[in-house]
């Protein structure tokens, strides 16, 4: 019963944030506020909903470290399992904008976070900051846009408002997806919690693995089905995008509403959060080489994804093989993954400098 609450819990969340997308972005029409703004705020919320409402419950419950690990674990699964998986199906584009300003920026937004928890947790005013720089992050997006003339939504919300609805029916999508994400968030952590106590691991390893992959679920439909659509640029864009809101709206909205501060353990600190970093950084000198995610960067990414699942696992079980784990992480992984981005960037400067003898 306690797993198959799990899976109805996710279900919810998932139809609870198209529900409240579809209804809200509706709505915002009805009242004449432009496809530009409803695609920067509306949607760009929307898909961390789930998110949300699962680290805000755990946070108001008193789990407080459960809703840091949801935070966490869904960044790393965006990056290297649903950026991995995508670029597998097919070469991702990565536009200008995102190797200039909004990796730098998700770099940027995840180091803050890890010098936050480095006593132990994030207090409420430094949730605070984060919700402030939510404010100017949307207000700049904003403002970028409609300086560009470009509607950023790609065609998503122009779909979602082909369907002319009454405000009244818009009102309900907006209450019945709010209700599901409430529910559904409810049903996910109480079995969370209850599942880490049948296994004998801490609530945060159940939240960096089944619950944040769980919560990215949007994400993972949205960018495997641009991918295969060929709007292989959206599928990058909606990750890094998804990565920089959980840190800037989940931790700061879940750190405001906590009546404790959110909690990071030991492991959050030296493991957790120091690999969300790393990701971010490995897109970095990735993104940077020639503009697109090949399928080796894909299965490279899934490689890593699977590794750092499966040290989750022994380190919570405390296996045996533990110890050869770590060996082959620092001798093996990190060498590896270092002189794979160092090829890449050779190959990279090489192929830019015979273009430019060649002009």
């Amino acid at each position: 019963m306690t797993w198959l609450l799990l899976i109805l819990g996710l279900v919810l969340l998932v139809f609870g944030a198209d529900l409240l997308v579809r209804g809200a972005a509706r709505l915002a029409a009805n009242f004449g506020v432009p496809a530009l703004v409803i695609g920067l705020t509306v949607v760009a919320f929307g898909t961390s909903a789930p998110e949300l409402a699962v680290s805000v419950k755990a946070a108001y419950s008193g789990q407080a470290e459960l809703a840091v690990a949801n935070v966490v674990g869904s960044n790393i699964f965006n990056v290297l399992f649903i950026l991995g998986a995508s670029a597998l199906i097919s070469p991702l584009l990565i536009s200008k904008q995102l190797i200039r300003q909004d990796v730098p920026l998700m770099v940027g937004v995840s180091a803050v976070a890890l010098v936050m928890v480095l006593d132990g947790n994030i207090n409420r005013w430094e949730a605070l900051l984060l919700a402030i720089a939510l404010v100017v992050y949307t207000w700049f997006l904003f403002r970028q846009g409609k300086k560009q003339g470009m509607d950023v939504s790609d065609g998503e919300v122009e779909e979602m408002l082909k369907v002319k609805m009454p405000v009244w029916q818009n009102l309900l999508l907006v209450i019945g997806g709010l209700v599901l994400l409430v529910l559904g968030a409810r049903w996910l952590v109480q079995s969370a919690v209850e599942i880490a106590t049948l296994m004998g691991v801490n609530e945060a390893v159940i939240g960096l693995t089944i619950v944040a992959a769980g919560t990215s679920l949007p994400e993972v439909v949205t960018s495997i089905m641009a991918t295969i659509r060929g709007e292989r640029d959206i599928a990058v864009g909606n990750v890094v995008g998804s990565n920089i809101f959980n840190i800037l709206s989940v931790l700061g909205m879940s750190g405001l509403v906590s009546p404790v501060p959110l909690l990071a353990g030991e492991q959050m600190m030296q493991l957790d959060l120091p690999v969300m970093l790393g990701v971010a950084l490995l897109c970095v000198p990735l993104f940077f080489t020639g503009g697109t995610l090949t399928r080796p960067d894909g299965f490279l990414f899934l490689a890593l994804y699977v590794f750092y699942v499966w040290y989750l696992i022994a380190l919570a079980l405390s296996h045996s093989y533990l110890p050869m784990l770590q060996s082959v992480f620092l001798f093996a992984v990190i060498p590896v993954v270092l002189l794979y981005v160092l090829v890449s960037l050779v190959r990279h400067f090489r192929q830019h400098g015979k273009g430019a003898a060649g002009a």
